[in-house]
């Protein structure tokens, strides 16, 4: 099984490792290489006091830099904010100085709240989608060619280094990227953590249908992602797992926003649960891989069943530094 790391470098007040979070994000993908890992992945979040990696392709740089043969990429760009040429001039130049190391994902939704979308387009006008199909075929055709004849950009250059390209994938977290990613012959890349159910595999098969229609000369890639806990005991692993859990509980059910608390903290909190609080904490806790190196090497291999891919990405997000990287490492240690 090819592992990814999805890396939202999250605050986690919890850490003994009082270095910024973004820094820590270089630590991880160091060990992440050495685990076996085969891509790390940086998300994209503005105005939020818990994720702090608002520009992927600077810390793409920077890990890329750090490291030695770990694909390192976009997890993603948000491509509603930026001109696909920009966005493509920054992942060519990333590709010259690492080449056959980096992956461009992008994505539909914004990464934060309207608020940020406004001052990211200032003093332009947000778009929130609605032009995301014609900015990604764009942004393909910048990188490696497939402009209209009469197309105003069709001459622009990138670089002199025409053959260094990123790998280019699209993610979605249901239906409505896939069959587009199929049609511009994007990878795939479904988020299983960002919506606890609905997801079935008509998804997939809409992508591969999309991509054989269209055509293209080299074959699809999937990958699946997933919110993954790991810990020397399934016990453990449910504690670890409970801060983010909870997290998403209570912006759930009751619309409350903030940073991760300690589990021993939510213990006490979730004597409070309501009915349906309880409900959506169990919903999510079975929607992610919790458990002990066994436990969770049985679930990821029935997710890579399941979907028929080989590719699984995994998120971590814990109260500190310590258990999410370790969580990290003991899941690698079942697919050496």
């Amino acid at each position: 099984m090819k592992l990814t790391v999805i890396d939202q470098s999250p605050v986690q007040p919890g850490s003994s490792d009082k270095r910024p979070a973004p820094q820590l994000s270089a630590t991880l993908a160091q060990n992440c290489e050495k685990w076996g890992y085969q891509r790390y992945w940086l998300a994209e979040h503005h105005n939020a006091a818990y994720f702090s990696g608002p520009s992927p392709t600077t810390l793409i740089s920077h890990i890329a830099s750090k490291t030695n043969s770990i694909r390192v990429g976009s997890g993603g760009v948000m491509l509603s904010h930026y001109s696909p040429y920009m966005i493509a001039e920054q992942f060519r130049l990333l590709a010259t100085l690492f080449p056959d190391r980096i992956d461009l994902g992008i994505g539909r939704a914004p990464g934060g709240d309207q608020v940020a979308s406004a001052a990211l387009a200032y003093p332009g006008q947000a778009t929130y989608g609605e032009i995301y199909s014609r900015q990604a075929k764009d942004l393909k055709s910048f990188l490696y060619g497939g402009f209209e004849e009469d197309h105003p950009f069709q001459n622009l250059i990138l670089s002199p280094y025409s053959d260094q390209n990123p790998e280019l994938w699209m993610l979605g977290s249901s239906g409505g990227s896939a069959s587009l990613a199929g049609h511009l012959g994007f990878n795939l890349s479904l988020g299983l953590f960002i919506a606890p159910t609905g997801q079935k595999y008509d998804i997939i098969e809409d992508y591969l249908t999309a991509f054989e229609k269209a055509g293209h000369p080299y074959d699809p890639k999937v990958m699946i992602a997933v919110g993954a806990y790991c810990a020397d005991s399934d016990e453990e692993a449910d504690f670890i797992a409970s801060s983010q859990l909870y997290k998403k509980t209570v912006q759930q059910t009751r619309g409350q926003d903030g940073h991760w608390i300690s589990p021993n903290e939510i213990q006490a909190k979730m004597k409070d649960f309501s009915a349906r609080d309880h409900r959506y904490y169990k919903l999510l806790s079975d929607s992610f891989v919790i458990g002990s190196p066994g436990t969770c090497k049985q679930k990821l291999q029935q997710v890579s069943d399941y979907w028929q891919t080989d590719e699984i990405a995994v998120l971590s997000v814990t109260h500190d530094f310590e258990s999410r990287s370790k969580s990290y490492e003991l899941i690698a240690s079942q697919f050496r």
